[in-house]
C-alpha cells in the first residue's frame, strides 16, 4: 500500500469568480492525493480528453471545451498533481515523468474512458502520448499541438534550453516565483497579452504591474493554483523544466518516450498535427517534421499562435479538429 506524500492543498476558495471558466470540480483519489478534473458534455459521448503541460492547469482549455462539448463530447481535462485544483505535493523527488504518467493511466481505468481523442500539448505530449501506447484500445485519435517526444537526433532548441536555466537555482523564474510573481504573471508573457517590460519588470521592482483588466483576470486564473502556497505549493512546476531529457535523462523517462515516439509513428489511428508557429520552444519547423514521419496525418497551424494555443486560439482549434474528424 502507497503511503501519501507531504502536500499542500489550495483553498477552493481561490478560484471562485474565474473568467470564461463555469466548470464544476470532479476529484480522483491516487494514494490519498486528490487529482482534479474537469467532466463536462454527455456521459455516453465520445471523449475528447485534454492534457495540459507547464506551468498551466485545465483552465487553458477553457475555450476548446465549450465548442467541443456542442458538438457531443465528453470532456475530460484533469490537472497533473501538483497543478491546478489537484494536490501539491511538497517533495520535488516525487515528481517525475513516469509518476505523471502512471497519475493518469489510473484516471483513465478509474473512469472507464473509451474511444478517446487525446489533445496533447507540451508535457502533457509525453504525459498522454504514454496513455496511447499502453492502451491503445482507448484511444480514437490524437490531436497533436506543440509537443515533442524525446528520441536520437532531437535536437533542443535555444529556447527550450533557456526555459531550463531559467528555472534551475540562480535563474530567474526559479529564484523569484512566488517571491515576487506567479506563473500567472509567465503566462500572460507567454501568451503575449503582456511584454516583460510591461509585467516582468515592474514584478522585481516591488511593484504591482499595471495590466488591462482582461489580461490580469488571465494571471490571476494562472496564479489561482499557486497563490498563498509558498514555496511548497510550486515543486510540481519547479521539477518539469528539470525534467526535461537534456540533462536528466531518467526523470525525464527518456528511454520510454523514445520507444514512446517509435509506437506513436507506426500507429494507424488518425492523427492531426495543430501547430503554433510563432512558438520558440517547439517550432513548426520540428512540427512539420514529425508530420512528415506518420504519412496519414493531417497538418493544420496558426500563424499568431505561439506555444499555448489552445489558450490563445482555442475555438479556432476546436473547429479545426472538428472539421478533420467530419471530413
Amino acid at each position: 500500500m502507497s503511503t501519501t506524500p507531504p502536500f499542500v492543498r489550495t483553498p477552493d476558495a481561490n478560484f471562485d469568480g474565474l473568467v470564461d471558466f463555469p466548470f464544476a470540480p470532479h476529484h480522483l483519489d491516487i494514494d490519498g492525493l486528490r487529482m482534479h478534473y474537469l467532466d463536462e458534455g454527455p456521459v455516453d459521448g465520445p471523449v475528447a480528453l485534454m492534457l495540459h503541460g507547464m506551468p498551466t492547469w485545465s483552465y487553458l482549455y477553457r475555450r476548446v471545451i465549450p465548442v467541443m462539448r456542442d458538438a457531443g463530447f465528453r470532456c475530460i481535462a484533469p490537472d497533473h498533481i501538483g497543478f491546478g485544483r489537484s494536490d501539491k505535493v511538497t517533495d520535488p523527488s516525487w515528481y517525475t515523468i513516469a509518476q505523471h504518467t502512471a497519475n493518469l493511466g489510473r484516471l483513465l481505468e478509474a473512469l472507464d474512458l473509451h474511444d478517446i481523442t487525446v489533445f496533447v500539448q507540451d508535457w502533457g505530449g509525453p504525459i498522454g502520448l504514454a496513455q496511447v501506447v499502453a492502451a491503445p484500445e482507448r484511444f480514437s485519435r490524437l490531436v497533436i499541438m506543440n509537443t515533442w517526444l524525446h528520441h536520437d537526433g532531437y535536437e533542443y532548441t535555444p529556447a527550450i534550453r533557456s526555459w531550463i536555466a531559467q528555472n534551475e537555482p540562480g535563474g530567474v523564474l526559479r529564484d523569484n516565483i512566488p517571491t515576487h510573481f506567479g506563473w500567472g504573471t509567465v503566462m500572460v508573457i507567454g501568451t503575449r497579452r503582456a511584454n516583460p517590460q510591461q509585467a516582468l519588470l515592474p514584478a522585481l521592482q516591488g511593484e504591482v504591474p499595471s495590466l488591462a483588466p482582461e489580461v490580469d483576470a488571465v494571471r490571476a486564473a494562472y496564479d489561482a493554483p499557486f497563490a498563498g502556497l509558498g514555496d511548497a505549493g510550486v515543486a510540481g512546476p519547479r521539477q518539469f523544466p528539470l525534467s526535461i531529457p537534456v540533462y536528466d535523462h531518467a526523470r525525464g523517462d527518456g528511454d520510454a518516450q523514445a520507444r514512446h515516439f517509435a509506437a506513436i509513428n507506426s500507429m494507424s489511428l488518425p492523427v492531426h498535427f495543430v501547430w503554433g508557429l510563432a512558438d520558440e520552444v517547439f517550432t513548426g519547423e520540428w512540427g512539420r517534421r514529425w508530420h512528415g514521419l506518420i504519412p496519414h496525418s493531417t497538418w493544420d497551424a496558426f500563424d499568431d499562435a505561439g506555444h499555448f494555443v489552445q489558450d490563445t486560439h482555442g475555438d479556432q482549434l476546436a473547429r479545426t479538429v472538428l472539421d478533420r474528424i467530419r471530413r
